[in-house]
């Protein structure tokens, strides 16, 4: 991780912010279901490194990650709980997962004897979850096909099914037509595990059902971009009170005077049409800044907002400060607050024609992340 005394561009992540939505979410879904923090993609880009070891100081007992690799970190990182790996593994990844005691997601019966036949033969007993596909069309198996699934993988004397779970497709949307149909095709298909000695843990709920479909929180929930403060959509209910972990900072690295018409950046897409003040910043698409903010986003220096103008290049963006006062080593606010202003991830989303998720998960390893709060 880039050091940021070294690198004028960087991320703060608030500690504290993420205690208080992590409880926001537990008082929410009540004691009935455990919370299971999503920390794919570099923790939504939040970093591994300093999410992890917070988890852990707090007693967070199961996270989730989507590829092994992640639940590798996680361990190295000093994470003692369980570590679900959603996503689908190849079955020369088995090892790995038995390894580090990562739990499997489970999508078919193919996978399910690849994973009995390496336990069995190392001597091993590990947990999985079985994925049931309820309309994603993603990985699992059909809901139709439910009981089937469920008798091979319980009759298996090498695995321990701890789980069953599916995914919403549509869960964060204002019609929850087809998230209901989706939670009724689930509850039954496992209702078929009603009357067993130790019934598995049941889970379906994203962040977008956490907060508008509370029939799905069942046994387990799985809050992704919700610990981190943001909710999945514009249409998703504002059911909790949590709040914004990251913010991304730079800094004005170099003022000039603009003549009229004279054109700025690559392509010379932008001219202002009096003369001005441009000041430049050590960010850009290299850094995860995305490219469509070009002529489009917006930005905070000393409390204003001022528009990005020319193309953003791969290390620096350019902003038209009109006759606004700005100096070489001033702050400027990417994604956050300054004075009474704020930038959210979503207001940048917005402008770049894309989700707040992605622009989360591509800010780049080169911008460091400093844990705050």
């Amino acid at each position: 991780m880039t050091d940021p005394a070294v690198r004028p561009t960087y991320c703060t992540v608030d500690l504290g912010a993420l205690t208080r939505n992590i409880t926001a979410i537990e008082n929410h879904v009540g004691p009935a279901s455990q919370v299971m923090p999503v920390l794919k993609a570099d923790a939504y880009g939040h970093g591994l490194a300093l999410v992890v070891p917070h988890l852990e100081g707090l007693g967070v007992g199961r996270i989730a990650v989507a590829y092994v690799e992640e639940g590798i970190e996680a361990r190295r990182l000093g994470f003692t709980g369980i570590v679900h790996v959603l996503g689908g593994a190849v079955e020369s990844q088995i090892g790995l997962f038995l390894d580090h005691d990562l739990t499997f997601t489970v999508p078919s019966i193919d996978k399910l004897v690849q994973v009995a036949t390496i336990a069995h033969q190392r001597g091993m007993k590990p947990a999985v979850h079985l994925k049931i596909d309820t309309g994603m069309e993603r990985i699992g198996v059909h809901y139709q096909n439910a009981h089937a699934f469920f008798e091979q993988a319980y009759a298996c004397d090498d695995l321990v099914v701890e789980g069953v779970f599916s995914h919403f497709a549509n869960a964060d949307s204002a019609d929850l037509d087809d998230a209901r149909r989706q939670l009724e095709r689930f509850v039954g298909a496992t209702d078929l595990l009603g009357d067993l000695a130790e019934p598995p843990i049941r889970h379906i709920a994203n962040s977008g059902a956490i907060a508008q479909l509370p029939e799905s929180h069942l046994d387990l929930v799985r809050p992704g971009v919700l610990t981190y403060g943001l909710y999945p959509s514009r249409e998703t209910v504002r059911a909790l009170g949590v709040e914004p972990v990251l913010s991304w900072m730079s800094t004005v690295v170099y003022f000039k005077v603009v003549a009229a018409d004279s054109s700025v950046g690559y392509g010379s897409t932008w001219a202002p049409s009096r003369q001005t003040r441009v000041v430049t910043l050590p960010v850009g698409y290299g850094d995860g800044y995305p490219r469509a903010a070009s002529n489009s986003a917006e930005v905070l220096i000393r409390g204003t907002r001022y528009p990005v103008v020319g193309r953003v290049c791969m290390d620096q963006t350019m902003i038209d400060i009109g006759d606004g006062t700005a100096y070489n080593g001033d702050q400027v606010v990417l994604v956050g607050s300054q004075g009474q202003q704020s930038i959210t991830v979503e207001d940048l989303a917005d402008r770049c024609g894309t989700i707040p998720y992605e622009i989360l998960t591509r800010i780049t390893a080169r911008v460091p992340r400093v844990g705050v709060g």
